[in-house]
C-alpha cells in the first residue's frame, strides 16, 4: 500500500516520537494499567459527530450505554441511529470508546472492527475491573 501511494507522488512520513505517547497509553490500556486516556483530542467531523464522540469519552471504563441513552444525553431523543452513524465514523476507537455503546436490548449493535473485537474489548474491561487492577 505504501509503495502504491509513493508511486502516485505521496510521501509517507513515520514520526515515532510524535506517536509515542499514544502508543504508550494504548499499551497501558491493553495491559490493564490505564482506564482513561490523557491524549489531546482534536475531532474532525460535523458538530453532531463531535458531540457524540465527546459523549463517548464520558462513558466510564467497563460500563456501557445504549445508542438511545447517548442520543438522550445530547438532547436528541429518537436519534439513536444517528448516534450509530457517528460511531461508525469514529477514527479513534478505544481512545474514543465507541465499543461501550450497545443496543437498547443489550445486544452489541455494530462495530467497525467487527463484533468479535467489540466483545473482546468489553470483556477485557470487565476482566480488569474484576481483578481489581
Amino acid at each position: 500500500m505504501e509503495e502504491a501511494l509513493e508511486d502516485e507522488g505521496f510521501r509517507i512520513l513515520h514520526d515515532g516520537a510524535r506517536t509515542a505517547p499514544a502508543r504508550e497509553e494504548l499499551r497501558e490500556y491493553y495491559a490493564g494499567e490505564r482506564r482513561e486516556f490523557g491524549l489531546p483530542l482534536s475531532f474532525v467531523g460535523s458538530e453532531w459527530q463531535k458531540a457524540v464522540w465527546m459523549e463517548l469519552t464520558r462513558i466510564p471504563y467497563g460500563e456501557t450505554r445504549s445508542y438511545g441513552e447517548i442520543a438522550d444525553r445530547l438532547d436528541r431523543p429518537g436519534a439513536a441511529r444517528a448516534v450509530g452513524r457517528a460511531n461508525a465514523t469514529n477514527r479513534l476507537p478505544v481512545v474514543v470508546p465507541c465499543h461501550r455503546v450497545i443496543a437498547a436490548d443489550g445486544s452489541l449493535g455494530g462495530f467497525n472492527g467487527g463484533l468479535h473485537l467489540k466483545e473482546r474489548l468489553l470483556e477485557h474491561e470487565r476482566r480488569v475491573l474484576g481483578s481489581g487492577s
